[in-house]
């Protein structure tokens, strides 16, 4: 008998926010691990398991293949949201990728967001470009958790559509609005690292020859944002 499929932290994190009985499209789902896991701790939830690169795809069919879940994972090759049809799918999930990235596989298929109900991100870098998408698309930030593993710090962001949210502050989009309600220690590591980039950035920009007037201000701007929350903790080093 297959062993039973063990997801990482932050893959955990990401399917406990599938609700039972998911009808869901993972994006760029690799081994497609998330897509085996869930349906075969549901049975009534079915996935489909996207790739754009032909590795990726054969192994992600390798593992439904093993698992024998073949009637219940679809593993499909194609380019962002072009593997799901409108209105196919009620859950979306795009893990493991940058935010710039996320951001644009959301824009260039936001036609076949019909009917999904909840979009489940996870960025490694660029979190606010993801949450400016969301709400500016019928969206509204409901779940965010942030977790370390393996030396680097992830967030999550459960988004549900809601037509008419409320807007978010600019502080909101860099930290993510539940974050910013529930700061855990992962929080206030990430975010003393954050400040340590800023200061290193700042200062070799202003080493130019021509120093970036409007760039220094910016990561300035974030810089006093982000002491600003990290005085809540009282430990800015």
């Amino acid at each position: 008998m297959e062993e039973s499929i063990k997801l990482s932290k932050r893959l955990s994190i990401v399917a406990s926010y599938l609700p039972s009985g998911a009808v869901f499209a993972d994006i760029g789902s690799d081994h497609a691990y998330l897509p085996c896991f869930v349906c075969s701790n549901d049975n009534e939830a079915r996935a489909i398991a996207g790739e754009v690169n032909v590795g990726p795809y054969e192994s992600a069919k390798e593992t439904v293949n093993y698992y024998q879940l073949n009637d219940v994972v679809d593993v499909r090759l194609g380019n962002g949201l072009e593997v799901v049809t409108p209105g196919e799918v009620e859950q979306v999930v795009i893990a493991g990728m940058g935010g710039a990235l996320i951001k644009s596989i959301l824009e260039e298929g936001v036609d076949n967001l019909k009917n999904a109900k909840r979009i489940i991100a996870q960025p490694n870098v660029d979190e606010k470009n993801v949450r400016t998408w969301l709400t500016t698309n019928d969206y509204v930030i409901s779940h965010e958790a942030i977790t370390e593993e393996n030396g680097h710090i992830y967030e999550i962001i459960v988004a549900d559509r809601y037509k008419n949210g409320k807007q978010l502050t600019e502080m909101e989009i860099l930290f993510g609005p539940e974050l910013l309600k529930s700061k855990p220690s992962e929080f206030y590591q990430k975010w003393k690292l954050e400040r340590e980039k800023r200061l290193r950035v700042i200062e070799q920009l202003n080493q130019a020859k021509i120093p970036p007037k409007e760039k220094i201000y910016q990561f300035e701007h974030e810089l006093k944002m982000i002491e600003e929350v990290l005085m809540d903790e009282k430990t800015i080093d």
